[in-house]
């Protein structure tokens, strides 16, 4: 292995600069958006091989962070599968937001249910759907190879309508962050040329698959030289944010829960933009920090939801009063904490029951405040249950305010 020299900002490779011909496949903008014949790039170090050395405060700080995410995982995740799904939930919608992407909960509930009305939410769940894919298909010590990375794109990207052609597809042409729509005139960063990607790309997943590497710090570093290839033509913030979860799986740091860091990152979004600029610059270690405290924190506030979570069927019992066992209304309960949002239909096969059954359950639930409705529609219904749908709200929230 190559050493990087020690971790204070000056011992990881830099990007350089080289400049590359440029012209518009289409015109468009200004006359200096059109007159525009070279761009300088900005090419990422190959990181394959690299170490870095950790200073004992950040040590102290990786280690923290770890016990947090390895007491969540063991001791929560083997037995509360809705955990599982709230964080897989919550890093979702918080990764969207990242990138400017907001909608309600409730709006993103309804689109976990078909409803398009509201784009960004029908974004949040194709986010949910891409992190979904990825570390549903990593196994601990396994491969992570460039076919979960494009699978995730897909699911991200394939029913955006300006996107959908290039989901799933490394990118064949010169992009570029801030500036001008229709030039890389005054970009923020201009990423590698596209005949460079699948090298970079190699290159990464080549890093991300060791195993002599601190897990907290192969996913901060992963995370940062993703975002510099900027592979794809969009989606590439959410896909990156999804490969710090994935490399937490591989090396088995995780087995149940996913760790909702992005809570934490969009608590300071301009903070986490200056930190992938420093890495650029060669400034690994803010990073590194950085990502070890959100995820310390995460962690943290996510052992209080999975308490809260467990006291949540008692809140239920002491709300509806005596419940028959066996009854539709005992079906529901024992399956709302893992499918937390359900139609009517979807209540009958889950139960297996009939549909009156199944409607005075809901009746029944419904005027008891365990659930509440979540369309302005009569048919075809779509129901939240509401303690568990404030706690996914709640969470980021108190992940935002401890990253203060």
């Amino acid at each position: 292995m190559v050493p990087a020299g020690d971790a204070t900002g000056h011992g990881w490779p830099p990007h350089t600069q080289e400049t590359r011909p440029w012209r518009q496949a289409q015109r468009g903008g200004t006359r200096d958006d059109r007159m525009l014949r070279a761009v300088e790039v900005w090419l990422p170090p190959r990181i394959a091989e690299l170490e870095v050395a950790l200073d004992s405060p950040l040590v102290t700080e990786l280690d923290s962070a770890m016990r947090e995410i390895t007491t969540l995982d063991r001791a929560d995740g083997a037995d509360l599968d809705a955990l599982g799904v709230l964080l897989l939930r919550a890093e979702s919608v918080a990764s969207s937001k990242i990138e400017a992407v907001e909608a309600s909960l409730d709006d993103y509930a309804r689109a976990l249910h078909g409803a398009r009305s509201n784009p960004s939410a029908v974004s949040m769940v194709a986010a949910t759907a891409a992190l979904d894919e990825m570390i549903n298909h990593i196994t601990p010590g396994g491969r992570l190879d460039l076919s979960m990375i494009t699978s995730a794109h897909l699911a991200l990207m394939r029913d955006d309508p300006g996107e959908a052609h290039y989901a799933g597809r490394l990118r064949d042409m010169q992009n570029w962050i801030g500036g001008s729509d229709h030039s890389p005139r005054g970009a923020l960063y201009v990423p590698p040329p596209p005949e460079t990607v699948a090298d970079y790309l190699a290159d990464l997943l080549a890093y991300a698959g060791r195993d002599d590497i601190p897990a907290l710090v192969q996913a901060a570093i992963a995370h940062a030289q993703f975002e510099s290839i900027h592979p794809f033509t969009d989606g590439n913030g959410r896909i990156g944010r999804a490969l710090i979860n994935t490399v937490l799986r591989r090396r088995g740091v995780t087995t149940r829960v996913v760790i909702p860091l992005a809570s934490a990152l969009v608590a300071h979004r301009d903070r986490y933009f200056d930190l992938l600029t420093a890495y650029r610059g060669g400034s690994v270690r803010p990073l590194i920090a950085s990502f070890a405290a959100g995820a310390r924190i995460a962690a943290a506030e996510s052992r209080i939801t999975a308490g809260r979570l467990r006291e949540v069927p008692a809140l239920w019992s002491d709300r509806l009063g005596p419940v028959r066992g066996g009854s539709a209304v005992a079906k529901l309960i024992d399956i709302l904490p893992v499918r937390p949002i359900l139609s009517a239909d979807e209540a009958c096969v889950a139960i297996a029951s009939s549909r009156s059954s199944v409607f005075a359950a809901i009746d029944r639930l419904r005027e008891a405040e365990v659930i509440r409705p979540l369309t302005p529609r009569k048919r075809d219904q779509v129901w939240g249950a509401s303690l568990i749908l404030d706690e996914l709200d709640d969470l980021s929230v108190r992940i935002a305010q401890a990253s203060s």
